[in-house]
Order: C-alpha cells, then sequence, then structure tokens
C-alpha cells in the first residue's frame, strides 16, 4: 500500500515538471515569435516620400521588403545594417549630395548629421491665390503759367485698386523658398488722385468768374466735347431737384433740352449758360458721373448765379439743400 502511495507521487511531480517545461518552451517561442512593429518613412533622392509599416529591423531589409533596390549613384542614409527605432526616416540620396553634405559636416563639426539632411528634405508646390492692391498714382497738373505764388488743390482722391494674383509658391520643411506669380486679374481698377497746381488769385464773390482756370479732361465719354476748351471758374450758388410735381410742376422728366433728365448729370441753369455747356465741380466728383453735369434744363427762378442738379428722388433733393460750390465751366 505505501509502496502505492510513493509512486503516485512521483507520477505527480513528474507531470507537474513536464508541465512546467512546455509552458516555459511556449512563452519562449511565443516571445520569439513577436516582433516590434514600426512606422518608417523612406524619403527617396527625387524628392518623393513614401511612409510604411514594418516589423523588420534593419534598413537594408525594410528597402527588401519593399522592393526597392538602390541605383549606382545613389547612397542610403542610415547604412544598411542600420537597426531602425520607430518613426526612423531612412534617405535615399545622390551620391552627390552626399559628397556635399560631408563637406559642410567637416566645416562645422557640431552640427548633427540629421540636421544637414534637412537641408535636402522634399520640396513641395503649393497654388496660392491672394488679392493684392494695386496702388494709384497722384497726377500734378500744373496750369501756374509760371507763377511762383501757388496753390494746390486736390481735384480728385486716389482709390488703391485691387487684383487677384494667383502664386505658384515651393516650400521646404514648411519655410517658403521662392514665389512665382502665374497669373492676375484686376478686379477693381485704381482712380488717380489729381492734384491741381495753379498761381494764386484774389478770393472771388460769389457768382464772380474767372478765366485762369485748368483744363481738366474727364474720363467719361464728355472728354471729346472739352478738348481745347480752357474752362472759366465760378463760384455757383447749388441746389438739387427731381421729376416730382413738388419740384417741377409736372412729373414727366422731360428737359428744356427735350432729353429726358438724368441724375447726377442734368442740371438747369439761367440763359448765360447755354444748352450742352459742359459743367464738372470738384465737390461732386464721388457721384455717379464723376462730378461731370450738362446744362439740359432752364428754371424760371434759375439766375445767371445760380445751378439746380437733377437727383432721383425728392427726398435726395432736399437732402441736398443749397450750397456754394466752385464750377469749371466749358462753354463753346
Amino acid at each position: 500500500m505505501e509502496k502505492t502511495k510513493n509512486t503516485s507521487h512521483s507520477i505527480k511531480r513528474i507531470t507537474f515538471i513536464a508541465v512546467v517545461i512546455i509552458l516555459f518552451f511556449g512563452v519562449g517561442v511565443i516571445a520569439g515569435n513577436f516582433k516590434t512593429i514600426n512606422n518608417i518613412k523612406i524619403a527617396f533622392s527625387n524628392k518623393h516620400e513614401m511612409n510604411v509599416i514594418t516589423t523588420k529591423n534593419t534598413v537594408g531589409e525594410v528597402l527588401k521588403e519593399n522592393h526597392i533596390e538602390l541605383l549606382e549613384d545613389e547612397i542610403v542614409f542610415p547604412s544598411l545594417e542600420t537597426n531602425l527605432k520607430e518613426n526612423t526616416t531612412i534617405r535615399i540620396l545622390k551620391k552627390t549630395e552626399m559628397n556635399t553634405i560631408a563637406a559642410l559636416a567637416a566645416k562645422g563639426e557640431n552640427i548633427p548629421l540629421e540636421e544637414l539632411l534637412n537641408e535636402y528634405a522634399p520640396i513641395t508646390e503649393k497654388i496660392i491665390v491672394e488679392k493684392v492692391e494695386i496702388p494709384y498714382e497722384t497726377i500734378t497738373k500744373d496750369s501756374a503759367n509760371g507763377k511762383t505764388d501757388t496753390t494746390s488743390k486736390v481735384i480728385q482722391e486716389g482709390q488703391n485698386g485691387i487684383q487677384e494674383v494667383t502664386y505658384k509658391v515651393k516650400y521646404q520643411n514648411d519655410v517658403e523658398l521662392e514665389r512665382e506669380a502665374i497669373s492676375s486679374k484686376v478686379i477693381k481698377e485704381p482712380i488717380n488722385k489729381i492734384v491741381q497746381v495753379q498761381g494764386k488769385a484774389s478770393a472771388t464773390s460769389r457768382g464772380e468768374e474767372r478765366s485762369d482756370a485748368p483744363q481738366i479732361i474727364p474720363t467719361g465719354g464728355l472728354s471729346d466735347k472739352v478738348a481745347g476748351i480752357t474752362p472759366t471758374v465760378s463760384t455757383l450758388n447749388t441746389s438739387a431737384y427731381c421729376a416730382c410735381s413738388k419740384c417741377c410742376g409736372s412729373s414727366t422728366g422731360v428737359t428744356a433740352s427735350g432729353e429726358k433728365a438724368s441724375a447726377w448729370y442734368t442740371v438747369a441753369a439761367g440763359s448765360k449758360y447755354p444748352i450742352g455747356t459742359i459743367i464738372y465741380i470738384p465737390a461732386l466728383s464721388g457721384k455717379t458721373n464723376g462730378g461731370w453735369f450738362v446744362v439740359q434744363d432752364r428754371g424760371g427762378a434759375i439766375s445767371s448765379n445760380k445751378l439746380d442738379i437733377f437727383v432721383g428722388s425728392h427726398s435726395e433733393a432736399l437732402q441736398f439743400g443749397r450750397k456754394n460750390l466752385e464750377c469749371y465751366i466749358y462753354v463753346k
């Protein structure tokens, strides 16, 4: 009976030892089969890049796994035998580039090789569109006729234009290297600033004319009509009117010239100024027609020193009120 018990204990011990051995070797096999997975970047000499996920240990194994062979004029960094780490960058460079890097390293011993290699990072291109201001020009019109005692007056304020420019931009390591404009489109034309320089004259009373006025050429369709005409300058008492019955007694909108009145273009003047006389008012240069008007209408209450401007509505006429404005008058 005692012998049977001893035999049973021996069998149990042998079985336990066998299980331990099997477990030990099993864990060893599993550990041997487990491999680290790394995310690796491969940068080629033609500036292209690719990202790969691999369990390989060395640079050479990764290149072989991805069917990448070095050309005769190429070299790899780090070397083929180098063990990999997570986020390692494998660079395939031309031998001439590597020679340049080596020369740079020889001049600056404290510069890390990786930093030098960044100089050969891929160059990327982007197409970007930007809005760029077009500066206005300042045009000076000199009508001082040789006078030394002069005064300057802005008769048209300048405004910058806007153009849309398309650029091709090259970057390396997110740093802009080069910018090339490949096309542009003007969205808004600039308006030139016009400064009038003229000899000083004694002040004029309301309605008094002077003939030392400058030659100002409009940019619209009136240019042919005033070409070669030197205007006289007169300060006129100016008001506004519309086509309503309150302003005109009727609402047809037809002027004394037979033409239909146009807002910020048609003016009513006294008989001193013939129908068709062109008048430029600098103070109204920001209006629709750039401050240029044509005498197309008459009025019973309009004397030689008064001017009535046709506007779009009665409220606009009331808002304009009455004011003394300097007028450049072109009479043939």
